[in-house]
């Protein structure tokens, strides 16, 4: 039997009974339920559990990830957190026939790493002139010098460039220098593969994450950025051991389909909020509405149904 079959079968309401059908029933765990009207049937290493009163179902079988609805109940029953991250360790270990180790194996290690020669704190030199330019784009992109830990240096190449550090566990592990002005290339980046921007900052008490494609658009909402357009299986992992709702926004260009695609993949939610048409990302939003706004506006038009999400892309990235 396998950890997840286990762990379900563990940790289901002691009140239960059992029906000619092979269905265990007991009071629903996701409402309020007390006429037993939630149901459990195992098949093998097969598992599907069904609310016969508010209709939310969740399964898993070998092969597939664990998703959003299944980690869901896998918290209705209280199961630890500890004990769903194993679960997701064995789905994936399951789903690519490798072992545990191999799948831990995809977990980034970050080293300390340099910002560029002779970078500084810009709160910190904030009457030197040569840096202003770089203030005037933090401003201009509806941020402040306290939004996050920015830094200049007047070194050849990276004097135009806005240069945002990337943390792990306080430490700086790479970072991206931003060009401030029309040209290419945009970024210059020292990062690990499978780093993802601002995760240590996406803590337990929140009941979801918001991920988006870029560094202004996470800094912006304490969001997560995934530093292009496409995850890699390894920010994968590591965005899955959030356990939390995961809220996809992708970028309005013709690289945003992209991630939606994986977010569908994934059983992530995807946001299309009811902005203005110019309005190209996260960042664009919160200049124009504000911080709190922009959030609320994101939550409300989150989306988890496949189907539904195809079809509000299509006019997302239309206009």
């Amino acid at each position: 039997m396998s950890v997840i079959i286990d762990t379900v079968h563990t940790f289901l309401p002691p009140k239960r009974k059992h029906t000619p059908s092979g269905w265990i029933s007991f009071d629903a765990v996701c409402c309020n339920d007390d006429r037993g009207r939630g149901g459990a049937i195992f098949k093998g290493d097969t598992v599907t559990y069904h609310c016969f009163n508010c209709q939310f179902k969740a399964s898993w079988q070998p092969g597939r990830s664990i998703s959003i609805k299944f980690q869901k109940l896998l918290r209705l029953l209280n199961v630890p957190d500890d004990q769903i991250t194993r679960c997701s360790f064995e789905a994936l270990r399951l789903k690519e026939s490798v072992e545990t180790t191999e799948v831990k194996s995809l977990i980034p290690i970050l080293h300390t790493k340099e910002l560029p020669l002779n970078s500084v704190l810009l709160k910190e030199n904030l009457d030197d002139p040569a840096c202003h330019p770089v203030l005037e784009y933090i401003y201009s992109r509806g941020l402040n010098i306290n939004s996050y830990d920015w830094y200049w240096t007047s070194e050849e190449g990276f004097s135009n460039r806005l240069i945002i550090p990337f943390y792990h566990q306080k430490r700086i592990v790479g970072y991206t220098a931003r060009l401030i002005r029309d040209g290419k290339p945009k970024y210059i980046s020292d990062q690990t593969p499978g780093y993802v921007f601002n995760l240590d900052n996406q803590h337990w008490h929140r009941k979801f994450a918001v991920l988006c494609e870029g560094p202004l658009d996470a800094i912006s909402i304490d969001g997560m950025a995934m530093l292009g357009s496409e995850l890699s299986a390894k920010q994968h992992l590591l965005i899955s051991r959030l356990h939390k709702e995961i809220i996809v926004v992708p970028d309005r260009d013709h690289e945003g389909p992209k991630i939606v695609k994986q977010a569908i993949e994934y059983g992530w939610s995807v946001s299309f909020p009811e902005w203005d048409s110019d309005i190209k990302d996260v960042a664009d939003a919160v200049k124009r509405y504000g911080r709190l706004f922009t959030l609320y506006s994101i939550y409300k038009a989150k989306e988890s149904n496949a189907l539904k999400i195809e079809l509000l892309s299509r006019n997302w990235f239309k206009q």
